[in-house]
């Protein structure tokens, strides 16, 4: 079968809110394959576009498309508290791919036998992105809207989660809400919201440090 690579492309005069706009495009975005970041200050649309390009909240204005399978990962994802990852994975990931799944767990020291209820902020997040991740289908390209993913996170599980971010960027584009633990952290490629505009910024240079100025 064909592989087909993933886009998002958001039109001008695409405006985000709720019934009233938070932020707004006067230009068009076509993001592809890889990995873009999602910068902006509390409250000023993350999470709100992120839940627009999921379907779950309706745009105030404008159109947008995304060309992939589609999974959105939000902060406060839970899942029941009595059940276990290894439970979640065997439900979620596909079968081909439960004991890639089972062996990064093993890897950044996630027990998957100890049940939902019981674990660490941490451990729930890599619970829930290690089913997304091994739920993305190559076949077709997918899209993964990430919101703020490494929450709780230690370094290493983080590492672990962009090395394969870095293997799968050709047909994985990953948006990814934010918020930068260093100033030299690469993001060559970001959407901005700053106030109530939001454009897309790509340099293959550019780094937190050089971003976090135009946030206001």
């Amino acid at each position: 079968m064909k592989s087909h690579a993933p886009s998002i492309h958001l039109d001008s005069g695409l405006e985000i809110g709720y019934g009233k706009p938070l932020a707004g495009f006067s230009q068009e975005v076509d993001l592809s394959g890889g990995t873009h970041f999602l910068l902006a200050r509390n409250g000023r649309g993350k999470t709100t576009l992120l839940r627009t390009l999921a379907g779950t909240l309706k745009a105030v204005s404008g159109k947008f498309h995304c060309e992939g399978f589609l999974q959105y990962l939000p902060e406060d994802l839970k899942f029941d508290p009595e059940i276990t990852p290894a439970m979640i994975f065997r439900m979620l990931v596909p079968k081909s791919r439960l004991q890639d799944a089972l062996d990064l767990a093993s890897r950044i020291e996630l027990d998957v036998k100890k049940q939902y209820g019981h674990l660490s902020t941490g451990n729930r997040r890599k619970t829930a992105l290690i089913m997304a991740e091994f739920s993305t289908k190559s076949d077709t390209g997918s899209i993964l809207l990430l919101d703020e993913p490494f929450s709780g996170l230690d370094a290493f599980a983080r590492q672990a989660f962009e090395e394969i971010w870095k293997k799968s960027a050709s047909n994985v584009l990953r948006l990814v809400s934010c918020h930068p633990d260093y100033d030299a952290m690469q993001m060559p490629s970001a959407v901005v919201i700053e106030g109530q505009k939001a454009r897309h910024i790509s340099d293959s240079n550019q780094t937190w440090s050089s971003l976090k100025t135009l946030l206001n």
